[in-house]
C-alpha cells in the first residue's frame, strides 16, 4: 500500500484518536510505517492553540473575533504541520514513505470555527490551499454520547459544551454532504473492534 494521507474527523468524545491508534498499530503489525501526527501540531503556534483550549489566554471577549483569531491560528499551524522539515505531513510522506494519520485536518476548522455563512466563507479562504487527504473517516455520534464520554475526562476544552458540539455537528453535515473527495462516513457508537475493522477493509479494498 503506498504511503497514505488519513484524516479522522468528528466532534469531541466521537473516539477520532482512538481509531488513530488503531489504525496505527495495525499498519505496524503489518509491516508499513505509520504515525499518528494530530492536530494542533507539536510546534510552537500548535503549544499555543492547546493551551488557549485549556484556558482563557486570548483576550477576547466577542465570541466572533475569537474564533477568527483561532481560525488564523490553525490555519497558520496547519502549514507548518504539513510542511515543516522534521516530521512535516509530506516529508514523512515522500520521504520516508510513512502512512500519516491526523485526529483532525481543515474541517475542524470549518466545524468549529463558523456560525454563519460569512466565517464559513472567511475559514474556507484560510484553508483553500491546503491539499486534501487520501482519506476523511468521519466518526458521526449523538451529541448527548459525545457529552457523556466528555463527563469522564479530568480536563476538559472550551469547545466541549453541548450546544458548541450540537452547532459543530450541524457543521460537519455541510461539510461532507458536499465533499469530493474520498470520505468514510461510520456510526461512531459502534464497538471500537468493529469500527476498526470497517476502516482496514475499506483501505485494502482501495488501495490494494
Amino acid at each position: 500500500m503506498k504511503p497514505l494521507f488519513i484524516v479522522f474527523e468528528g466532534i469531541d468524545g466521537s473516539g477520532k484518536t482512538t481509531q488513530a491508534e488503531r489504525l496505527k498499530d495495525y499498519f505496524i503489525k503489518e509491516g508499513e510505517p505509520a504515525v499518528m501526527s494530530p492536530e494542533p501540531s507539536t510546534g510552537l503556534i500548535g503549544k499555543l492553540i492547546r493551551e488557549a483550549l485549556q484556558k482563557s489566554i486570548i483576550a477576547i471577549q466577542n465570541q466572533h473575533r475569537f474564533e477568527e483569531q483561532m481560525a488564523y491560528l490553525f490555519a497558520a499551524d496547519r502549514h507548518y504541520h504539513l510542511y515543516n522539515d522534521e516530521d512535516g505531513v509530506f516529508k514523512l510522506i515522500h520521504q520516508d514513505q510513512t502512512h500519516v494519520i491526523t485526529p483532525r485536518y481543515y474541517f475542524s476548522s470549518l466545524a468549529y470555527n463558523c456560525h454563519n455563512q460569512s466565517e464559513y466563507d472567511f475559514v474556507s479562504r484560510l484553508n483553500q490551499s491546503f491539499p486534501a487527504p487520501d482519506l476523511v473517516v468521519y466518526l458521526d455520534i449523538p451529541v448527548e454520547v459525545a457529552m457523556s464520554r466528555i463527563a469522564e475526562r479530568a480536563e476538559r476544552e472550551c469547545y466541549e459544551e453541548e450546544a458548541k458540539l450540537t452547532q459543530v455537528s450541524l457543521n460537519y453535515e455541510r461539510i461532507f454532504e458536499t465533499y469530493s473527495g474520498l470520505l468514510l462516513t461510520l456510526d461512531g457508537t459502534q464497538p471500537e473492534g468493529d469500527l476498526q475493522q470497517t476502516i482496514i477493509e475499506f483501505l485494502t479494498n482501495y488501495f490494494n
